[in-house]
């Protein structure tokens, strides 16, 4: 009994270093902000979106917001937002939101060499994610270089000629390749799966000469 009664005086200590630190170092990231962008006139979904960057504009200001943990203050605490502004434009947004954002930065494209890194270097990347998958089924499955340099250069070249929706693409990309070998599970006969840059061509080649690919966008 003692024990709980000293862990319950010391949770509001710690709740409230924890909303303090928040408070102080906290960092908000604010995706998509180009969907809310738009003050045209006389459209029902321009007035919501304007509504939306309002209802925004005194948080990024800095005010008292209520959560599950109390109070915090977000007056000093950091807002990024990020959107893809090729169908609007940041000074879509209303003056007042585009004041409290006034550093920009415009992002390139991701290069094959960027994919590549996406597909193996997190601790949970698209690969690792299929090998562990698949492992559950005893399917041992591996990914040679030139395979990885493959799927890196395809899904450049889909988002150069389609729309670019960058990373996404590869998941498209690698579950189309995986497709038959994830239906059919522990039936395959060959437990160790090696993908090359035959397999890959093999599979996903069709998708280079379609000129229709909207059925592939995630």
């Amino acid at each position: 009994l003692s024990l709980i009664l000293h862990q319950r005086q010391l949770l509001p200590i710690k709740m409230k270093a924890s909303s303090d630190k928040t408070q102080q170092s906290g960092i908000i990231f604010l995706d998509e902000i180009d969907k809310i962008a738009g003050r045209e006139a006389g459209g029902n979904p321009a007035v919501s979106r304007e509504g939306v960057q309002r209802d925004l504009l005194p948080i990024v200001e800095g005010t008292n917001v209520n959560t599950r943990y109390g109070m915090v203050n977000t007056e000093h605490i950091l807002f990024i937002a990020a959107g893809a502004f090729h169908v609007a434009k940041p000074s879509d947004l209303i003056p007042e939101l585009q004041g409290r954002f006034p550093i920009r930065v415009e992002l390139e494209s991701l290069t094959v060499e960027d994919l590549k890194r996406i597909l193996v270097q997190p601790r949970n990347s698209l690969i690792k994610q299929y090998q562990a998958l698949l492992g559950t089924e005893g399917i041992e499955l591996s990914f040679t270089d030139g395979a990885i340099d493959r799927l890196a250069e395809m899904t450049e070249e889909i988002n150069k000629s389609t729309e670019n929706i960058g990373a996404r693409r590869l998941h498209t990309l690698v579950e189309k390749l995986l497709e038959e070998i994830s239906f059919l599970g522990d039936e395959i006969e060959e437990k160790k799966q090696v993908i090359d840059v035959e397999y890959v061509n093999e599979r996903l080649s069709t998708l280079i000469q379609d000129q229709d690919l909207r059925q592939y966008v995630l």
